[in-house]
Parts: structure tokens; C-alpha cells; sequence
């Protein structure tokens, strides 16, 4: 059985979230409420960075063996570079991730350089039982 609890937001709203299971196929919910999201935001023109960022924060979160649900946030913010939006992954691991050198070829690994090379900032916090790994889009993206 699986959970899934979708929250739309009133459109121009700042949050949208979901609660989803930790199962690939979540991946495809995560990217439908992303771009759902940034359409209400008439954000629509970040959509393929911010599908590909969620669907490897929710892929991530999905390998860690944690058997409740994951939070999938979706939120306008402003950061150090301006307005953003942040996508972020609650997961009940506190094991951080870690951006590690992948060769060119390799099927796996690559995925963390992925979102460091979409986001304009990005990284995980630790909380009493586990954590929250989020990246930031900038709105100014073309």
C-alpha cells in the first residue's frame, strides 16, 4: 500500500507539498507537482531544471531504506543570489548526502553534480530524525 497526500497551493501561493512514499515511483508525482507549481508561479521556463533536481532528491531519499514517507516541498524564497526556488526532500536518514567525483561513463554517482550544477546553492539539514536536502533554483534562470 502506498501513502501519497498531495497539497496544492492557491495559485501565486509560496509552498506547495507533498507527502509521498519512499518508492522510485514517486520520482513522477515529485515532477508533476514541480511543474504544476512553477506553472501557477508562471515560473514554467525553470521546469526541466527543477524536474530533473526533484527527481534526484526524491530518487536519493527513496534509496535509503526508510519505510514511512518523504516531504516534497516546493517554495518561492530568497537567497544570498536573489529569488529562488527551493526544492527540498524530507527524508528519516540522517545520513548526508555527499557530492562525489563520478567518471563520465558511470551509471550512477552523478546525480548530486547534477543538482550542484542546476542550483545556485544547495545542501541538507540535519534534523532529530533525519533530514531535509534541498536546492535552489534561481527564478532569473533562462
Amino acid at each position: 500500500m502506498t501513502t501519497e497526500t498531495l497539497t496544492r497551493t492557491e495559485p501565486l501561493a509560496r509552498l506547495t507539498t507533498a507527502k509521498l512514499p519512499y518508492a522510485p515511483q514517486s520520482a513522477s508525482t515529485a515532477r508533476r507537482l514541480v511543474r504544476d507549481a512553477l506553472a501557477d508561479w508562471e515560473l514554467g521556463h525553470l521546469a526541466d531544471d527543477a524536474e530533473l533536481v526533484v527527481t534526484e532528491l526524491v530518487s536519493n531519499a527513496a534509496k535509503t531504506g526508510c519505510l514511512t514517507t518523504m516531504r516534497v516541498n516546493i517554495a518561492r524564497v530568497t537567497n544570498r543570489a536573489g529569488q529562488a526556488v527551493r526544492i527540498s526532500v524530507r527524508d528519516g536518514s540522517r545520513a548526508l548526502p555527499v557530492l562525489v567525483g563520478s567518471a563520465h561513463d558511470a551509471e550512477s554517482g552523478r546525480g548530486l553534480a547534477l543538482v550542484d550544477r542546476l542550483a545556485v546553492v544547495w545542501g541538507a539539514d540535519l534534523e532529530p530524525y533525519g533530514k531535509t536536502t534541498w536546492a535552489d533554483i534561481a527564478v532569473g534562470r533562462a
